[in-house]
């Protein structure tokens, strides 16, 4: 097994989000040398959301919208997009490795189970997603934070993933050890068309490579690849849940929305995959 020089236990590879400076446990709460103290909650994770950090009251995914994806992810229906993710994250190896974005924790807790040696770590915006997410792989470190002021030192991770999650580009890069990388997954122009068309009258086009111009100096596409399949959406649930979970819940009318739910439905699934490393 391989040792690892940062541990949970002392929280050295986590920093206050208001100074920057190391996090160290003392009873229920993490402390930083400059005496600011961040609470660890009944089910297991950390909050270091700062309120001035917060542009409302509970940022990110409400209870509904965290409950649809629970739901939806757990009756399988994306299961190979998750075994893949697992699969490629297992093949790089980290030591420490960090989730940007990880929802309810259902692709977090598959890496975590591919990579058993390694010290893994993942936040989320939301606590509510958190608060269930940390209920599916107890050995990984739950942080509730922001994407925009990441808690872990710089060069500190040799894999970062990216699931359907925004980025801050900067960041992701900060926390990269060097040869390290950031495994996205996410839509293609083909993802979900069925559905779309059957929610908009027109269906707007975009560009599946277009997040590529956003990476940064210093780090560059190493490789990509696509996963696509046919999914049966057999119940009115899992319907609803698939809405839910996506823009798509809120930006069609209400009408097409019943519509879809009431109906059976059958859609592609079209995933990119890539592996971006810091140069």
């Amino acid at each position: 097994m391989t040792e690892h020089p940062l541990t949970v236990s002392d929280h050295q590879g986590l920093i206050c989000p208001l100074c920057q400076g190391a996090l160290r446990r003392v009873d229920k709460t993490v402390v930083c040398p400059a005496n600011h103290r961040f609470d660890r909650a009944r089910q297991g994770y950390l909050n270091l959301l700062a309120v001035q950090h917060k542009n409302s009251r509970d940022p990110g995914d409400n209870q509904a919208m965290v409950e649809a994806r629970r739901r939806f992810l757990d009756g399988g229906h994306y299961a190979p997009l998750a075994v893949r993710l697992a699969q490629l994250a297992a093949g790089f190896a980290p030591v420490q490795w960090l989730d940007i974005g990880c929802g309810e924790g259902y692709y977090t807790a598959q890496i975590a189970q591919g990579l058993p040696d390694a010290k893994g770590y993942a936040l989320d915006i939301s606590r509510e997603a958190v608060k269930r997410a940390c209920k599916r792989a107890p050995e990984v470190e739950w942080v509730v934070a922001s994407m925009a002021r990441l808690p872990l030192t710089e060069g500190s991770c040799q894999l970062l993933a990216s699931v359907f999650s925004p980025l801050d580009w900067q960041e992701a890069k900060r926390v990269l050890a060097p040869k390290g990388g950031l495994l996205r997954m996410g839509p293609t122009s083909n993802h979900l068309m069925e559905l779309r068309q059957k929610l908009y009258d027109e269906v707007r086009d975009y560009d599946d490579q277009k997040h590529l111009e956003l990476i940064p100096e210093g780090m560059q596409l190493a490789q990509s690849e696509t996963l696509s399949f046919t999914l049966k959406v057999e119940t009115e649930q899992a319907r609803a849940d698939l809405l839910a979970m996506t823009p798509h819940g809120w930006r069609a009318s209400a009408e097409r929305r019943a519509t879809v739910i009431a109906e059976p439905l059958e859609v592609t699934v079209s995933i990119r995959y890539d592996w971006i490393v810091r140069t």
